[in-house]
């Protein structure tokens, strides 16, 4: 994967406000896990529908972590979920991997 997560969108949301662009950062390091987690938990018991619904919130996670790439596949994975598609469940699991490692280092 060359694309790697980064705070630009959310520095453009806080517009110079180090408190917002905190608050931001917190909740994404709070909620990822637990939207991870959850996602897991119903990809694993093939649940596919469920897991296209924690696909959809994850997306917006990715988003503001400026994986441009990492959304559209995200859409993708999401939308081949509901037709239970898996194929695209490797390179999401890279996406998630590599925001994982990130959220680590802030």
């Amino acid at each position: 994967m060359t694309e790697t997560p980064n705070l630009i969108y959310i520095k453009e949301l806080a517009a110079g406000s180090d408190t917002f662009e905190q608050k931001l950062i917190s909740i994404l390091k709070r909620e990822f896990p637990e939207e991870q987690k959850e996602f897991l938990a119903n990809y694993n018991s093939k649940a596919f529908t469920k897991a296209a619904e924690n696909v959809h919130k994850l997306k917006h996670k990715i988003g503001m972590l400026g994986l441009e790439t990492g959304y559209q596949t995200t859409i993708d994975f999401e939308e081949g979920l509901k037709e239970n598609n898996d194929e695209l469940y490797p390179k999401f699991m890279l996406i998630l991997e590599s925001i994982e490692l990130f959220l680590k280092t802030l």
